[in-house]
């Protein structure tokens, strides 16, 4: 017998459970560009992430009736998503289990900014900036809009650790509140904050670069 659902999903999950197709359609139409774009951080191609997503559905369709509300439907649609892309991309070697999430960066390699950005220990400005963030109020608005300045940070967001450029993208591309980002990653409070901090910062550092050398070329 299907789990009685409260609260705001309560009325599309009736809908769901009872086979009503436009509710299904909607469903599929609100967030399969999201599953699609997050799929691909999983796996190689394209072609990978379709499937990932059509398995997900049936699987979705297959949960129905188990459905019991304890998270809402679009974090519970994500996360089964989420774990088959894991799958598929585990087996295509190319994932790190999201079990390695919290000690991202221990060996130093993730360490957000370049401690010879700041005053070493010992001087009257310990911890202050030696090289500060480059000021933007200079940079034309309608470079830093441009559509290369927006390409350009979109491929530094593909370059960055798998699961920095995920939680980054779920927070400043796909608009998660932290919350969401949490519960379908399976993530602590503190690491969602340490991931979105280190791959902002380091997009930021990229774009500085990319900003500075336009205005030289400039």
């Amino acid at each position: 017998m299907p789990r009685k659902v409260r609260g705001p999903d309560a009325a599309l999950i009736a809908s769901l459970r009872a086979g009503d197709e436009s509710a299904f359609t909607s469903l599929v139409d609100m967030y399969s560009a999201a599953m699609l774009r997050l799929a691909r951080m999983y796996v190689r191609t394209q072609a990978a992430a379709e499937d990932v997503v059509q398995e997900a559905w049936l699987g979705v369709l297959k949960g129905l009736d188990r459905f019991e509300g304890r998270s809402s439907l679009k974090t519970w649609i994500f996360r089964i998503l989420t774990n088959l892309a894991k799958t598929r991309g585990e087996r295509e070697s190319r994932s790190v289990p999201f079990s390695s999430l919290g000690t991202d960066g221990e060996d130093g390699e993730g360490r957000a900014v370049d401690p010879d950005r700041f005053f070493p220990p010992g001087s009257e400005s310990v911890g202050a900036w030696a090289s500060p963030p480059t000021p933007w109020e200079d940079v034309p608005e309608e470079r830093l809009l441009s559509h290369e300045t927006q390409d350009f940070v979109a491929k530094t967001i593909e370059m960055l650790p798998e699961q920095q450029r995920t939680v980054i993208t779920l927070r400043d591309v796909e608009g998660w509140s932290s919350e969401e980002v949490r519960n379908v990653l399976d993530i602590t409070e503190t690491n969602q904050r340490v991931l979105l901090h280190r791959a902002r910062s380091k997009v930021r550092a990229a774009l500085e670069r990319y900003l500075d050398q336009g205005q030289t070329d400039g």
